[in-house]
């Protein structure tokens, strides 16, 4: 049975005489959805592994041994918990009274400088020790303040339970990118934009936002223990989506919990993928998949202590996923001999904490921390305050009342210690080994390999050159389209370039018609210079650039972010995926009769930059490299507050073995011209800057004895591409 993704592959480009570049350089056709199909089968193949694995566990020993493995990989997602537990230098700035509790306005620091803001609700009409529940926020910049929250805080309080109710990160009054000008948060709608901004940061040093997020939930837990008035064995967890995100993680990660109540968040990884999609950067964690886990094992984690599944028939996080989670949370517990520790409650209605939501925390809660019967609960009215009567800080935001430190600021410290040690400040010659390991990129590297497969699409005649448009198979499943010109004159053999666009390879190709030559498509420069130049669509990009499915409840999340998601959940990276097409493409380029295999250089704009310079540091026929408005370095990224569009080149734990300009290093003495770098928000960086930057690549071009071969420069308007590129062009190792 024919390749469905070969079925249209037949010429675009019909044979013509005409002088001006063709209106498209479309080559084939369906590729739109290759990427995130690819994707999906290693996520099904995962997620069966995944099934077998629990299927085989029949002994409270089998639990142990799979709780044991999870912890470790879920603990590795997040980057690890801080070294120690630091003073949390609590205190109570003010206080509510109403008839049954009263609320407590608290702040304390879950790392030094990291203030916490919360509130206490404390019963009136019981006595001390109390059974606690943490009470976690969902997304809302509300935070703590939300109706929803106090509403279950203080209905837990009439009941006799304290609760500790605490703004997230980026919630409530620890907005990390607000403006006191504009009185809002920067980082763009809704807290998940905080989140997600702080979270690639954080995955450049190996971690996840989830690491603060949820030290500051085990804080808490270390606060309520210093309180005197809580039963340590009675301490629970409540949250509702992005709170049953953390209620979920802390169950998992926080032993001295006795009940967990997750809503509206359990589903399972086979619906949420081929539903709405990932969700929050805290919510889609790095190689998850690949690691064999599932939601399953959260509720793992926590067995035998009670979990409490609250799923909605109408949710986005899909209820099938609830279901199949729940079935598979109570066999374990089953296992445990603890079946009526496991509960689901199949609820009806959207994406929400619902009344009757609530009331199954407040029943859950009494029977288990309690020891109440499992009846119903009915919850009562509850004076829900504004927020600023609420406020821990006189202000309404830690930035601006206890210059609280941040998210960005604590990852930036990470960056530095592991970017002061790195592999290849260490260690050069262990350049290949680390970047191909960090890239998952499995190719010999350095060899001669078998060119891939490839499918010629059609020809296209121009004055002095040729188009060819073909389809190179990099592997299975995965088809780059690509056009290549070929000057008529010349040599037999000639010099090649591979030219890279994130927009696509058409990108351009009108550019400059009827207009000055500066404003010519650049492949035809350099065809004109005599080079055959091949300009690929990698994976994601032009035609195979994955079309938004507006799946219910993708949250409006881009299908950029949701492709990257989905490629770290399986253990890979967009970045690493293309730069093994990009391999690829070079090796079907130097096994052309028409190719000179000892001069090929790539040519990369935007993330195409960021791509060129890997790929020469892992292959060394490679000759030479342009990197032209790409970002300057990863620690640049990791140094700004904010940043833009850069998910498609985040390589997890990165800087612990490399940057930027260390690939630039391995890459010498070969020329590489770094042109027009940009910061993170994509502004030219000042050259001076740049080469501050790249010192440890001008240092190893010095040691090669061809400092001259490490450029820097800028693309000036109205200068034609051979003025700029002339002696890059004439340059070879």
């Amino acid at each position: 049975m024919a390749h469905p993704l070969r079925l249209s592959l037949v010429p675009l480009l019909l044979l013509s005489g005409c002088a001006r570049p063709p209106e498209t350089g479309r080559v084939t056709g369906g590729l739109d959805d290759m990427l995130l199909r690819y994707l999906t089968e290693m996520a099904e193949k995962q997620l069966a592994e995944r099934a077998a694995k629990i299927a085989a566990i029949q002994t409270p020993a089998d639990v142990a041994s799979r709780q044991e493995y999870a912890r470790g990989r879920i603990l590795a997602s997040f980057g690890g918990f801080p070294k120690e537990k630091t003073p949390l230098r609590a205190r109570v700035t003010g206080s509510i009274q109403r008839d049954a509790y009263k609320i407590e306005k608290l702040i304390y620091e879950s790392l030094p400088g990291l203030f916490v803001t919360a509130n206490v609700y404390v019963p009136l009409g019981a006595a001390p020790p109390f059974p606690a529940v943490l009470v976690t926020t969902g997304h809302g910049f509300a935070g703590k303040a939300s109706s929803t929250t106090q509403q279950v805080s203080a209905s837990l309080a009439t009941r006799g339970i304290l609760a500790l109710a605490y703004d997230p990160i980026g919630q409530g009054e620890r907005l990390e990118y607000f403006s006191a000008e504009q009185g809002k948060s920067l980082a763009g709608r809704g807290p998940t934009m905080e989140h997600m901004m702080a979270d690639w940061q954080c995955r450049l040093t190996g971690g996840n936002f989830a690491r603060y997020e949820i030290w500051d939930g085990i804080r808490g837990v270390d606060y309520l223990l210093e309180r005197g008035d809580v039963d340590p064995a009675r301490i629970g967890v409540t949250g509702n989506s992005g709170g049953g995100t953390q209620s979920a993680y802390l169950a998992a990660m926080e032993p001295r919990l006795a009940a967990a109540h997750s809503v509206c968040y359990i589903t399972n990884w086979k619906t949420l993928w081929n539903g709405p999609g990932p969700q929050d950067a805290e919510q889609s964690l790095t190689h998850f998949l690949s690691d064999g886990l599932d939601f399953g094992d959260f509720t793992i984690l926590f067995a035998p202590r009670p979990f409490n599944i609250t799923a909605g028939t109408l949710d986005y996080f899909p209820i099938e996923g609830a279901r199949e989670t729940a079935a598979e949370t109570r066999r374990i517990y089953e296992v445990l001999g603890k079946a009526e520790a496991a509960r689901f409650l199949e609820s009806p209605g959207p994406h929400g904490y619902l009344k009757g939501r609530r009331e199954e925390t407040y029943r859950w809660m009494e029977r288990w921390l309690k020891g109440r019967g499992d009846e119903p609960a009915v919850e009562g009215d509850i004076h829900i305050a504004p927020e600023n009567e609420l406020w821990s800080t006189a202000t309404g935001q830690v930035s601006m009342s206890v210059q609280s430190t941040t998210v960005n600021v604590l990852n930036r410290a990470v960056a530095e210690e592991q970017f002061a040690g790195r592999t290849l400040l260490k260690d050069p010659a262990q350049a290949r080994p680390a970047i191909s390991r960090r890239l998952g990129v499995t190719l010999e590297l350095g060899k001669q390999r078998e060119a891939p497969a490839a499918r010629a699409a059609g020809t296209l005649q121009r004055d002095g050159y040729r188009i060819e448009t073909a389809v190179v198979e990099t592997e299975p499943g995965i088809s780059v389209p690509t056009l290549l010109l070929i000057p008529d004159a010349g040599a037999v053999r000639k010099p090649a370039v591979i030219y890279l666009n994130p927009s696509g390879k058409s990108a351009g190709m009108t550019a400059g018609e009827g207009r000055d030559e500066a404003s010519r498509w650049d492949p035809l420069a350099l065809v004109e210079a005599g080079h055959v130049v091949m300009v690929p669509d990698l994976r994601g990009w032009g035609e195979s650039a994955p079309r938004h499915h507006n799946n219910p409840g993708s949250s409006g999340y881009s299908v950029e972010y949701q492709t990257s998601m989905r490629a770290l959940l399986v253990g890979k990276t967009v970045a690493g995926m293309q730069v093994g097409d990009l391999l690829r493409c070079f090796d079907y380029l130097i096994a052309r009769p028409d190719v000179d295999a000892s001069r090929v250089a790539v040519f990369g704009k935007a993330d195409g930059g960021v791509l060129a310079l890997y790929a020469a540091a892992l292959e060394p026929r490679i000759g030479k490299v342009v990197s032209e408005g790409a970002l300057l370095s990863y620690m640049a990224m990791i140094r700004a507050k904010f940043h833009q569009d850069m998910e498609r080149i985040v390589v997890p734990g990165v800087l612990q073995d490399f940057d930027l300009p260390d690939l630039a290093a391995a890459i010498a003495p070969r020329p590489v011209w770094i042109m027009e770098p940009l910061t993170p928000t994509k502004v030219p960086v000042p050259l001076r800057e740049a080469a501050a930057e790249y010192e440890p690549a001008r240092k190893a071009f010095a040691q090669a004895g061809h400092p001259e071969r490490l450029h820097f420069g800028r693309r000036l308007t109205g200068v034609t591409f051979e003025k700029h590129y002339g002696a890059w062009l004439g340059t070879w190792r």
